[in-house]
């Protein structure tokens, strides 16, 4: 396996979490339209200084705020590197596929995946924060962070952290990723549609476990086109709709994890243990995070590290995964 594959093995998951998290710094700080075009921001490469430099057909849509303009463009500099640098992963595992040590599927995949994702940003500016691709624009994220975990660990060398496969914990871990791609869908449909704070007591919600609420308006996936998202759309009773169903399914996604905890632990060794107790800490962190945002109005710094560390949570259960499906001692490939 040459060396410029594993450095960007290494290099690509840390970039990955990087765009993750300054994509929902941009959303969070309502930058998400900073710039009402695409690829460029104004018409420009680059930020324009004062509105004298951007082209004035797009100033109509929207005027310049620089602040908000530069917090767009940096994660779209940020996003196109990783797109990039896919591409040369690809590329690299392509022309060493008669290596039996070199991971291609995963790298492959790779490709198409950046593409869309590419696509999924684009129309999220032009489709003015439609919640529907804000949604998806995330979860693709997620998906790429995993898949560049997954690859990651299979060019590392030697079997020290192996678990002992088996049923139990690749089972309970399935049902654990598969709650927590539930989770982070039910988050990003939150924040798509500012319903964040729509509840800001704890554990009740306007005084209540059961509030007033709109289910039937609030998973509207499709609205049609031409309306702008920003600051939403929606009225209390459905904000709040989707605001407890993030709230209750975070239940049934932290009770999952407990699940995939306690076979790692039981059944993984030594080794699953140690994986359990750092996914315990992770979970016990988001928790606190996600009841910090709603206790305490949603600080911007709590509001981006509560999408850190679900990114980080994960890429915490694809290493357990990977490691409960691999044989004891068999070389990380």
């Amino acid at each position: 396996m040459r060396p410029l594959y594993r450095f960007l093995s290494w290099l690509l998951p840390i970039l990955a979490f990087t765009v993750i998290v300054k994509g929902a710094y941009v959303r969070l700080s309502d930058a998400g339209l900073g710039c009402p075009d695409w690829p460029g921001c104004y018409g420009q490469l680059l930020v324009p200084a004062t509105e004298a430099e951007a082209q004035p057909h797009h100033l109509e849509a929207r005027p310049l705020e620089s602040g908000k303009a530069w917090r767009e463009m940096i994660h779209r500099y940020l996003a196109s590197g990783l797109g990039l640098f896919i591409v040369t992963l690809a590329i690299l595992a392509w022309r060493n596929r008669a290596d039996p040590h070199q991971p291609v599927l995963v790298p492959l995949l790779l490709v198409p995946m950046v593409v869309f994702q590419g696509l999924l940003g684009m129309w999220t500016v032009t489709l003015l924060l439609k919640p529907l691709v804000v949604t998806a624009h995330l979860l693709g994220g997620f998906t790429i962070l995993a898949l560049l975990t997954w690859n990651l660990l299979s060019v590392r060398a030697g079997p020290a952290r192996r678990l002992a496969p088996g049923g139990a914990i690749v089972g309970a871990c399935g049902f654990a990723l598969l709650a927590l791609v539930g989770q982070v869908f039910l988050g990003g449909w939150t924040s798509a549609n500012y319903a964040a704070l729509a509840c800001t007591d704890f554990p009740t919600c306007h005084g209540s476990f059961w509030p007033d609420m709109a289910f039937d308006d609030a998973f509207v996936l499709w609205r049609g086109l031409g309306v702008n998202y920003e600051f939403g759309v929606l009225d209390t009773p459905a904000r709040t709709a989707i605001h407890y169903s993030h709230r209750l399914w975070a239940g049934v996604t932290a009770l999952m994890i407990l699940i995939a905890i306690h076979a790692a632990r039981r059944h993984g060794g030594a080794p699953g243990r140690r994986l359990g107790w750092c996914i315990l800490a992770t979970l016990a962190l988001q928790i606190s995070l996600g009841i910090t945002n709603v206790v305490h109005g949603l600080p911007l710094p709590v509001a981006v590290m509560h999408n850190g560390v679900a990114a980080l949570l994960l890429a915490s259960l694809v290493t357990l995964l990977y490691y409960a499906t691999r044989p004891p001692g068999a070389a990380g490939h």
